[in-house]
């Protein structure tokens, strides 16, 4: 199966929505490398300029395979390599020249590196006016902890997102994808696009400046709200909804499901698929409010049901009924499910030697945009350095390669 969108309308531009778009990329590890991830599969030219012999740090990651980190592979598809040396002359007159021909440079330094590189941000403004600079960091380039290093589960802690993951009686759990990265990388990304956007009508680049942590805090959902209104610090609540019930993963006989009521009506039919009307009816669980106040005692008798049938047969039953639930599922489970193969989203890296390595798709869908069914190889590490050099010594960079 695949995605089949309406065809375009002829003379309609078929590229990639970035693809006269050329990026700079000083990312390492995660962060930086989601940022330019996303813009290489929405068609942006992006070069990877990393340290001589030793390349992004995530290189040395695991799990390899055939001499290739997967974990490298994972977030740097599509993108070319060349290994730059910034203290060393020559190398930085390459790098320089690199600029001349970028919309767009990012990294993920601390604050102070960059500009100890001599290219901080007013230096780069002030040769490059229309060069746009996607600077990422633990804090951000203000206040008292911008010079403090971070990773992923710094940006969680701090931010009260661990504080709300994990069993309510347990304790704080980070959550299971680097979202402290992946979420700043996708902020930083919005930000780019938002200001290519802009320099379309003020022919000047700009700053943007984002830190792990204020997205973080803005991922919080209603946490902070709720808090400075109540004054009630939010909890951890398992795999339960704080304030929507029944909203959470219940045990079958045979395997977790999630069931997600989301208002009163659909409370009604969860009544009718599981053939116990007097529960729409108690007091306790009539409305979402009830139900919140009483989640305990809901939980109870909802447990003591599904337990007595397998997974599947209460999904049939709660899926005819229009109730909202799915299984807890694996990796590989999801991998297989013919929704994800119908939307493209696990597809081939195209590298002969990663034969049966698949990585994400582009969720973006586009209807002028032809959907891709692979992704580009991961570089190897200053694999383009004689190609790139060579567009250089002709004056320019083209926006592909």
């Amino acid at each position: 199966m695949r995605c089949i969108y309406a065809l375009p309308m002829a003379g309609t531009d078929h590229s990639p929505a970035l693809a006269s778009i050329t990026v700079i990329d000083l990312g390492r590890v995660l962060a930086a490398p989601f940022t330019t991830s996303v813009l290489a599969s929405l068609g942006a030219r992006v070069i990877k300029v990393e340290r001589p012999g030793l390349g992004d740090d995530s290189r040395a990651f695991g799990p390899h395979r055939a001499g290739k980190s997967l974990y490298f592979t994972s977030v740097n598809c599509d993108k070319e390599s060349i290994a730059l040396d910034l203290t060393q002359a020559g190398d930085r007159a390459i790098f320089e020249s690199l600029l001349d021909s970028a919309d767009v440079l990012v990294e993920n330094f601390s604050p102070h590196v960059m500009k100890n590189f001599g290219y901080g941000w007013n230096a780069l403004h002030t040769r490059w006016p229309r060069l746009i600079y996607g600077a990422l960091s633990g804090f951000g380039k203000t206040g008292p902890l911008r010079e403090k290093p971070a990773y992923d589960i710094i940006a969680q802690a701090l931010s009260g997102m661990m504080s709300i993951t994990g069993e309510s009686n347990g304790p704080p759990v980070r959550v299971g994808a680097s979202i402290g990265d992946l979420v700043a990388g996708l902020y930083l990304a919005l930000g780019i696009v938002s200001a290519i956007h802009k320099r379309t009508r003020t022919n000047e680049g700009c700053l943007i400046d984002v830190a792990m942590l204020d997205c973080q805090i803005a991922f919080l959902e209603a946490a902070v709200t709720t808090f400075t209104a109540t004054q009630v610090v939010p909890k951890s609540h398992g795999t339960r909804h704080p304030s929507i019930a029944p909203f959470q993963a219940f045990h079958c006989a045979d395997r977790l499901i999630v069931i997600a009521v989301g208002n009163d009506l659909i409370f009604g039919m969860l009544g009718v698929a599981l053939d116990c009307q007097a529960l729409t009816r108690d007091p306790r669980f009539v409305t979402n409010a009830n139900r919140v106040e009483n989640v305990d005692a809901l939980d109870t008798q909802l447990s003591a049901l599904l337990c007595t049938k397998p997974a599947a047969s209460w999904l049939e039953l709660l899926t005819k009924a229009g109730v909202p639930c799915a299984l807890i599922q694996s990796v590989d489970e999801m991998i297989a499910m013919p929704q994800v193969i119908a939307r493209g989203m696990i597809v081939p890296v195209d590298d002969p030697a990663l034969p049966g390595v698949m990585v994400p798709g582009n969720p973006i869908k586009m209807s002028t945009v032809p959907a891709r069914s692979t992704r580009g190889a991961a570089p190897d590490l200053d694999q383009h350095r004689l190609a790139i050099l060579a567009e250089l010594a002709h004056g320019k960079l083209g926006a592909t390669p």
